[in-house]
């Protein structure tokens, strides 16, 4: 029989979080703690629920991935949903990390297995054998820092900063202007041993602040985004670091891709992001979690590359497809009024429909379904043709 089941996400309290953007989207009155996340996925660190039947949607592809999931998928990734939505709203930065591609995930997993770390330890960086490369929809103004600036860019960021750290940082990237320098310099800052100090941060920070008062930055965006760190993790590496980085701001209905190696961090904003289903995070900086360098640095791509900036593809009046260069997953907008009537919406394989504004109703070959703003859906790969109609925005996640 076709399955189409209704959603319980999985709220995630990580303390960057914005306490109101996500429960105002749902529908929900705040708590005045942090909702930094919202999953709907079968990931085991986030189970989504059922709401018409008990246990998750882990539980439920289990039963029958074949059907579920549809043969094609099981094929490539196993009898697992391959793709994680989730809603995410930073107030203050998230940590400077990294995501290891596949090939290092499996290792690490391994690694960390052997090791005999239990999957919910503070110690662990690896929680699965997948990797992670996401994709975020902005839903507000968001801003982030993500990938390595050309290394003559990014020392020309640093210019007219008079402090010894950055004196050192433009040195190198001077008398090395390759993705070497880049290197050394990023290790330098996040490294045990050759971590700068408390006060060189303030100090650096300080004389940032003062040009951006002046109007004398070379890249506003940067400062403020090192500035608005300092704010939060005042001394920590990590603000340094990302004068390294390309400072992003996508617009509501701009996305940004991140690749496995590309270090980032989102910084404030509402959207909707999907990714492959993991939870693997490399951290270096700009957080109270567990910080393990050598393994981050170890899976760093130190290639300069601007933000991949996805642009939508529409593929009808009413839908909108953003495209990402894996396999794991894409990321489909539909928006419709009434005067639209019945609006089918492509895809294959396991869909998540999440309702972002208005009321819509979904159609498949297992009936009906209303959904409301902040309402979620999963549609089995045997439901083959999936229709919208009403008054509303709905995002939904399938599998290219």
């Amino acid at each position: 029989m076709p399955v189409m089941e209704r959603l319980i996400g999985a709220r995630q309290s990580y303390g960057w979080g914005s306490a109101a953007a996500i429960p105002e989207l749902l529908g929900e009155p705040p708590d005045d703690r942090p909702w930094a996340e919202q999953w709907y996925g079968a990931h085991p660190s986030g189970p989504t629920g059922l709401v018409d039947r008990p246990g998750t949607l882990a539980d439920l592809i289990d039963s029958d991935p074949q059907r579920l999931l549809g043969e094609d998928v099981v094929r490539r990734f196993g009898p697992h949903l391959p793709f994680l939505l989730k809603l995410i709203a930073p107030e203050r930065a998230l940590s400077l990390q990294v995501h290891p591609s596949l090939d290092q995930a499996i290792e690490g997993f391994r690694r960390e297995n052997e090791m005999g770390l239990a999957l919910d330890d503070p110690a662990r960086s690896y929680k699965d054998a997948n990797h992670k490369p996401e994709m975020v929809l902005a839903l507000t103004r968001y801003e982030a820092v993500a990938g390595f600036r050309a290394p003559r860019r990014a020392a020309e960021v640093l210019s007219g900063l008079d402090s010894a750290l950055a004196h050192r940082m433009r040195r190198t990237l001077r008398l090395n202007p390759t993705r070497f320098g880049i290197r050394q310099v990023f290790s330098d800052l996040v490294s045990t041993g050759t971590r700068p100090t408390t006060a060189e941060i303030d100090a650096l920070v300080a004389e940032i602040d003062m040009r951006l008062e002046r109007g004398a930055s070379p890249s506003r965006r940067a400062d403020t985004n090192a500035v608005t760190m300092a704010r939060a993790f005042p001394g920590d590496p990590g603000v340094a670091a990302a004068l390294l980085l390309n400072p992003v701001t996508l617009q509501p209905g701009e996305a940004l891709f991140v690749p496995a190696g590309s270090v980032h961090a989102y910084i404030s904003g509402l959207g909707v992001e999907i990714m492959a289903s993991s939870d693997n995070v490399l951290r270096a900086g700009l957080t109270t979690k567990h910080v393990d360098v050598p393994s981050m640095l170890a899976c760093v791509d130190y290639v300069a590359a601007p933000p991949v900036r996805p642009a939508p593809e529409y593929l009808s009046r009413a839908t909108r497809a953003y495209y990402a260069p894996v396999d794991d997953f894409e990321l489909l907008v539909t928006e419709v009024v009434p005067a639209d009537g019945r609006v089918q919406v492509p895809g294959r394989g396991p869909r998540i429909a999440l309702a972002l504004e208005g009321a819509t109703t979904i159609t498949t070959p297992a009936g009906q379904a209303e959904l409301e703003r902040g309402q979620a859906l999963f549609i089995g790969a045997d439901e083959r043709v999936l229709a919208v109609e009403g008054d509303g925005v709905v995002v939904q996640a399938d599998v290219p």
